[in-house]
Formats: structure tokens, sequence, C-alpha cells
């Protein structure tokens, strides 16, 4: 025989995060903007691990070429 704990009022919407009553989770459509930032929120290591990888391939080799050729370039098309 196990403890019943009492259920919350409020459980969180598992695509935009927000508080939603349990009676009404039918009924609930998620806030566009919300469930963007709520994705971002959830890729948040991700996308600082981007930044991380970017940096790191441009002071590579290659990645310092690159910077180069598209300065390079860019100076070449301004001068036409």
């Amino acid at each position: 025989m196990g403890i019943q704990f009492p259920q919350p009022r409020y459980m969180p919407c598992t695509d935009c995060g927000a508080a939603v009553e349990r009676a009404s989770t039918d009924e609930h459509v998620c806030d566009r903007a919300r469930l963007i930032d709520y994705q971002m929120f959830q890729l948040r290591e991700d996308v600082a691990g981007v930044e991380g990888e970017v940096g790191a391939y441009f002071d590579s080799p290659r990645g310092r070429f690159e910077l180069w050729w598209a300065e390079r370039e860019r100076r070449r098309s301004g001068e036409e």
C-alpha cells in the first residue's frame, strides 16, 4: 500500500513549457514566441558549442585562409 501524493494543479506543457491547468490541457495552444524561446532554451548547450567550433575553425590554417580569401574577394568586388 503506497502513499498517494496530491497531484499538482498545473503541469508544464511538453512543447512550450507553459504552466497549463490539468483540467484544460486539451484546450491549450502554444504561443509561438514562447515555443521558440523554450526550444532555444533546450538547445542552449548546442548553440554555445557552435560558437566554440566556429572560433576553433577560424583559428585553424584552413579557417585563416578562408578569412583571408573572403576579405580579398570583398575588396575585389568593391573595386569594380
